[in-house]
């Protein structure tokens, strides 16, 4: 067995020292419960969606180098004080000199790893990365990293599973999005959000509705079940910039079944027991084991309608 957590909090936008004090509130809460990790949300230690608005001048302001960056170093004492493997979102400067939507694991022991975002679209200032992100740890679990829109492609879950994945980190900044399919996620209303003392029971119904719970509920699990692998999924909760983030933390098991989740309007952490016993003969493990890659040559073929990322989320143009 393993004490995993996932989180969900309001960040400040910006406010990476306010930001960090609630990732340590966190981790003490956590390491108090026995947790050995802890997954927080994509971008928390900077902000994520007021980023979209910035020059390349206030998108290097916010970032730092990963992992000798200020963040790092604090989020490296986090973890060797707690004894706890972290994983948090900022944005990080390359050796290269470009900015990229990072998402760094931290161990006890000082070893840092790191995921750059496959399929970033949250600024024409920040690149995306180019490679899975996929390490053993000291607990003896194999941990992935895919950053919110990774995760809806699957073919990056996929790689996970055949890259022997125990556990994947799925950090996100989603619901209350904005969305141009008919029937995807829609914004909240930001009202809603600000009544949430006296009426939670109106913007809890709307975090467990289509715009938030009920669009996870059609895709997330699925990623766990068919390739046989847990998901932390950590997530914003309330206002970011324009649109209300829905939380939903939760942490889903390698059958798609749901350990333990929040729908709290509300900072929240979340702790469930990952039993590593099921993974062996997992549906998905033993499925996989099943396949016909001799059939599967269009999946990497071009077929010449691929887009970027940011065209893929902000484009109004149906699909071919």
């Amino acid at each position: 067995m393993i004490k995993a957590a996932t989180t969900q909090f309001q960040h400040k936008p910006g406010d990476k020292q306010y930001n960090l004090e609630r990732i340590e509130s966190f981790c003490k809460e956590g390491a108090e419960e026995g947790v050995q990790l802890i997954a927080f949300p994509e971008m928390c230690i900077s902000g994520y969606w007021h980023v979209r608005n910035l020059s390349a001048k206030q998108v290097g302001e916010l970032a730092e180098s990963v992992p000798d960056g200020p963040s790092c170093v604090r989020l490296k004492e986090l973890s060797a004080r707690y004894n706890l493997i972290i994983g948090a979102g900022l944005i990080e400067v390359g050796e290269d000199g470009a900015f990229y939507n990072t998402y760094a694991v931290c161990m006890p022991d000082g070893r840092i790893e790191k995921h750059r975002k496959l399929h970033c679209f949250i600024s024409e200032h920040m690149a995306s990365g180019d490679s899975f992100t996929v390490f053993d740890t000291p607990l003896g679990v194999r941990i992935g990293v895919l950053i919110c829109y990774d995760n809806n492609i699957v073919e990056n879950a996929r790689m996970m599973g055949l890259k022997g994945v125990d556990v994947l980190m799925a950090p996100h900044q989603t619901g209350g999005t904005n969305s141009r399919s008919p029937f995807g996620m829609k914004r909240i209303d930001i009202a809603l959000w600000d009544q949430r003392h006296t009426h939670p029971e109106q913007i809890e119904a709307e975090f467990n509705g289509p715009k938030g719970r009920g669009w996870l509920m059609r895709w997330l699990p699925s990623r766990a079940h068919d390739n046989g692998m847990f998901i932390l999924f950590s997530n914003g909760v309330g206002i970011d910039d324009d649109e209300v983030r829905t939380g939903n933390a939760m942490i889903i098991d390698c059958y798609g079944r749901i350990i333990n989740e929040t729908s709290k309007a509300a900072d929240a952490l979340v702790v469930g027991e990952l039993d590593l016993d099921l993974l062996p003969l997992s549906t998905g493990r033993r499925w996989m084991r099943a396949r016909r890659t001799d059939l599967y040559g269009d999946l990497t073929a071009k077929k010449g309608t691929e887009v970027g990322a940011r065209e893929a989320r902000f484009s109004t143009a149906p699909t071919e």
